[in-house]
């Protein structure tokens, strides 16, 4: 079995996806956020999501950690440059603990559970959901998207290690 793990980066809230199984066969899932305190200045708050993910990959050691690539929408600029900011924090999370990495496009994403790239977050949600064999929706947004991200690297697993590198290479 494999277990990879999906990480759906946010200053606010980031959404962490697990699933286990081999290939498209998944065998068990879990989900969950890490949310840090808006009251908090920026670099404490990337602090205590490193530190919490930390945790979490120490604790569930999973095989591979698949995160949405940083995009940025041109009428929010500046929400690029934070999300970019706390996925450099994930990236050197995963480092540190020896996991080898992939990052996604979201329009990837789409494109592998929906077979459009142009999908909804509704649209992916429900891709996902039909995955997991689950029929309550998957909220937040969050949730669903680390899924989703850890469903391709489940899917992608063998194809996908030999594009990443790991600290030892």
């Amino acid at each position: 079995m494999v277990k990879v793990i999906g990480i759906d980066p946010g200053l606010a809230a980031t959404g962490v996806g697990i699933v286990v199984g081999r290939g498209v066969a998944v065998a068990g899932y879990s989900c969950g956020m890490i949310r840090t305190d808006k009251t908090l200045a920026t670099a404490a708050r990337l602090e205590a999501l490193f530190e919490r993910l930390g945790r979490v990959l120490a604790d569930e050691r999973p095989d591979l950690m698949v995160v949405e690539d940083v995009y940025s929408l041109n009428k929010f600029p500046k929400s690029g440059i934070v999300l970019g900011k706390v996925t450099g924090v994930i990236l050197l999370a995963a480092c540190r603990s020896g996991l080898p990495v992939a990052e996604v496009p979201v329009r990837e994403a789409k494109m592998v559970l929906t077979g459009s790239g142009n999908a909804g977050k509704d649209q992916l949600e429900r891709a996902v959901r039909h995955q997991l064999k689950l029929t309550a929706p998957i909220r937040p947004d969050h949730l669903s998207d680390a899924l989703a991200l850890a469903l391709i690297g489940l899917f992608r697993y063998e194809q996908t290690l030999k594009g990443c590198r790991t600290p030892a290479d």
